[in-house]
């Protein structure tokens, strides 16, 4: 068991309120040498690339953009550059799984939630670094497992959505669980009037109930920050349901009329998914929402050069 508290605030209020509201907390962890520029820029230097996706995106209030991009030969310093410069996020995927020491980071927050919130359990948990410019956003759409928002460097504005219709809807969860795509979802401008919306800065972090939608936009700084995904027993089901269902409807033209996470129905859609989830189906159908379509140019810091289209 750690020692090192990861919050300075937490109050009954936050143990009563975990998973069920949004919630803003305080935590330690943007003082880790782990966030340092160098430290940073090495791992970017050193990431898989299957682990990583570089996005580029409107400015707010432009039209939407989504081009996902590669890195090239640029140094982690370049491609830090680059980002701030505008229009760009890094996002690096399972960082825990590349770097040990960002997964003991995040056991010793998950440690210190589970002492708090009465039956409260993460049986597994993934965390991912986002580098982010300063005129970045992340469009409206929500995360299949449980989820936490940690900020490092920089402010930004998060607005979180009630997880139910017309905000969310089983179908909604069905598309993301099959082509692993979260912001395809629709989005309306009057769903803001019923968001609740947080500005967080270094320092701070929000949690939120499972599968609300939110989207993001970064306060005209440059910004670090982790998002952290956790699962247990009841995720991990909803998950099962979810992917089942979707491959039914998609792959089979059948409609599901259950979202039972238990049972005879349960059970055979738990052996479906199971069969199907690493297919070359699904497969063909996650890699036709990802093309890789540009690459950051290494003569002009905060440029991209379009990769020609695949035939």
């Amino acid at each position: 068991m750690t020692t090192n508290k990861v919050f300075s605030d937490w109050d009954e209020t936050h143990s009563a309120l975990w998973g069920h509201q949004p919630i803003q907390l305080a935590h330690d962890m943007h003082k880790s040498p782990l966030f340092s520029p160098d430290q940073l820029a090495r791992l970017i230097e050193n990431y898989p690339r299957e682990h990583y996706s570089l996005v580029q995106t409107g400015a707010r209030g432009s039209a939407r953009v989504w081009r996902e991009g590669e890195i090239g030969n640029l140094s982690g310093h370049q491609v830090i550059d680059a980002i701030s410069r505008g229009g760009l996020w890094l996002n690096m995927r399972d960082v825990g799984a590349v770097d040990r020491r960002y997964r003991n980071m995040l056991d010793g927050m998950f440690e210190e939630v589970g002492a708090k919130v009465p039956g409260f359990s993460a049986r597994d948990h993934q965390e991912s670094i986002l580098i982010s410019a300063p005129d970045a956003q992340v469009y409206y759409h929500f995360d299949l497992p449980g989820q936490a928002l940690v900020q490092i460097v920089g402010r930004k504005r998060v607005y979180v959505y009630p997880n139910t219709a017309p905000f969310l809807t089983p179908k909604m969860l069905e598309d993301v669980a099959v082509y692993n795509v979260e912001v395809d979802i629709p989005y309306e401008s009057w769903y803001d009037s019923h968001a609740k919306v947080f500005d967080i800065g270094p320092g701070q972090m929000l949690n939120w109930q499972l599968n609300a939608p939110h989207r993001v936009e970064n306060l005209d700084t440059f910004s670090v920050s982790m998002t952290v995904s956790y699962t247990n027993d009841p995720i991990r089901r909803a998950g099962i349901v979810n992917l089942a269902n979707g491959l039914l409807r998609l792959r089979f033209g059948y409609q599901p009329k259950s979202r039972n996470p238990r049972g005879p129905s349960y059970f055979a859609k738990a052996v479906l998914q199971k069969l199907y989830r690493d297919s070359g189906w699904v497969k063909r159908q996650r890699q036709a929402r990802r093309p890789t379509e540009f690459r950051l140019d290494a003569a002009v810091s905060g440029k991209i050069v379009d990769l020609p289209k695949a035939a």
